[in-house]
């Protein structure tokens, strides 16, 4: 899927016949921890409204791809960003790909870090989803940007960081996760699904973002607000997370393929 998705600005615009579709669909959703945050958000909003019906399912089974299901598993090795790419290009060669109509899997914060090779990481995502295209053309694969941390402000951070000291986790880690999402966005925004988790997290109810800078250049944090320890979300931030994803899977379901 190359096009542009067709875009409901809120989960209220979007219309019962629109999630009827959705519901009928065969999602595959891979992820660690902060997915496990994002499928919670999701549960909360089918409680609020009954017309969103999907069918959770934690399942790398391609036999529970039977119907409508909206499976989804922990996928490779934290800390391992590779690992996760091969995973999920595993799942589908064993069965997925053949069966489902949307599938994407997300990074974790935790395996992009000041030390990453963004370059290499990218380059090896981007071979796998082209290779994953051309074997399994009916399904529509989304791309979703990195999550980010909280910035550390605090005074001794500060301090630490003017003397030198480049082991400040939280700011060179979300330098990266930056990096990365922008060659991301550069390569698939526009032309193939995207689901900004990052943009997601970095914006704040009044669209202001949550920024830091390095020197010259600025780059986007999560949102304190969103989140119970600075990476993981809470339950307002896993609410427009999940939010954000429905609007976008919604609009693909409207579209088809």
């Amino acid at each position: 899927m190359t096009e542009k998705p067709t875009e409901f600005s809120s989960i209220k615009d979007i219309p019962t016949s629109s999630w009827e579709r959705l519901a009928q669909k065969k999602i595959y959703f891979g992820h660690q921890s902060v997915g496990n945050n994002i499928i919670e958000g999701i549960q909360d909003l089918m409680k609020e409204h009954p017309e969103i019906k999907l069918n959770i399912v934690k399942t790398i089974d391609p036999v529970d791809f039977k119907g409508g299901i909206f499976a989804h598993s922990s996928i490779g090795k934290n800390d391992a960003p590779k690992s996760k790419i091969d995973a999920f290009a595993d799942y589908m060669k064993k069965g997925i790909g053949n069966k489902s109509d949307i599938a994407f899997f997300k990074f974790c914060f935790a395996d992009i870090i000041g030390t990453t090779d963004v370059n290499d990481v990218f380059r090896s995502y981007r071979n796998t989803m082209s290779e994953l295209k051309e074997l399994y053309p009916k399904t529509t694969f989304v791309h979703v940007t990195v999550p980010l941390v909280t910035t550390n402000k605090s005074i001794k951070a500060w301090i630490k960081r003017m003397l030198g000291r480049k082991d400040i986790w939280f700011y060179d880690g979300n330098i990266k996760r930056n990096e990365l999402n922008r060659l991301i966005l550069d390569e698939y925004s526009g032309r193939e699904p995207v689901f900004d988790l990052a943009e997601v997290e970095s914006t704040y109810p009044n669209g202001r973002r949550e920024i830091f800078k390095e020197g010259s250049n600025v780059y986007y944090a999560m949102v304190p607000e969103f989140t119970k320890d600075a990476g993981h979300l809470n339950e307002e931030g896993r609410r427009r997370a999940a939010e954000q994803l429905l609007i976008l899977l919604a609009s693909l379901s409207k579209q088809g393929k």
